[in-house]
């Protein structure tokens, strides 16, 4: 094997699981589910039939990936956030897979502690999604997102740093420029 599995965790069968990831205690990784290299998992990480995680995707403990799910690459994904996959669940109604809603999240985007991320939506590249804060639509490139609903207060830049007014981020100084309702990085650093 050519990633690290602790041996309180379980593997099913037709998994793909990429070079270097790392699976840490009492976490269950379901058949059908694909796990770029690199990754990490905390403890108690579920990952649902089907799944698709890209590369260098950070999880942290307590997190469910539930069907119907894709992280893309550099994800992270903070302590006890949740995913649904469902808007009208019922047990005596159960849907499948069929109905389940697809949740994406884009490169580099970042989900904070207890965040919940309702189904059905995109979350944009480089986003930032506040501790504790409901996700009930779409979230832009870039976005920062806090509060019950979430509503965008901000940009962030792709290192993480909150955007000023101009759009240039004082930490690594990249620069980005606002057309219509989208923010794009206009210069290389």
């Amino acid at each position: 094997m050519d990633y690290f599995v602790h041996e309180s965790s379980y593997i099913d069968d037709d998994v793909v699981i990429g070079k270097g990831t790392k699976i840490w205690h009492f976490s269950h990784i379901q058949k059908g589910a694909t796990i770029g290299e690199n990754c990490t998992f905390g403890q108690n990480v579920n990952v649902s039939n089907n799944v698709k995680i890209g590369n260098y995707v950070k999880v942290q403990n307590n997190v469910s990936i539930y069907e119907g799910v894709c992280l893309e690459d550099f994800v992270f994904c903070g302590p006890s956030m949740v995913f649904t996959n469902d808007l009208t669940p019922r047990c005596k109604y159960p849907k499948g897979n069929a109905g389940y809603k697809k949740t994406i999240v884009k490169e580099g985007a970042s989900i904070g502690a207890n965040a919940t991320i309702v189904c059905g939506h995109t979350i944009g590249k480089h986003a930032m999604i506040g501790s504790g804060s409901v996700v009930t639509k779409d979230v832009p490139d870039y976005a920062l997102m806090i509060g019950v609903p979430a509503k965008q207060v901000g940009y962030v830049c792709e290192c993480g740093e909150v955007l000023r007014n101009d759009f240039c981020c004082n930490n690594c100084g990249r620069k980005y420029a606002l057309t219509g309702d989208v923010l794009g990085e206009i210069n290389g650093i």
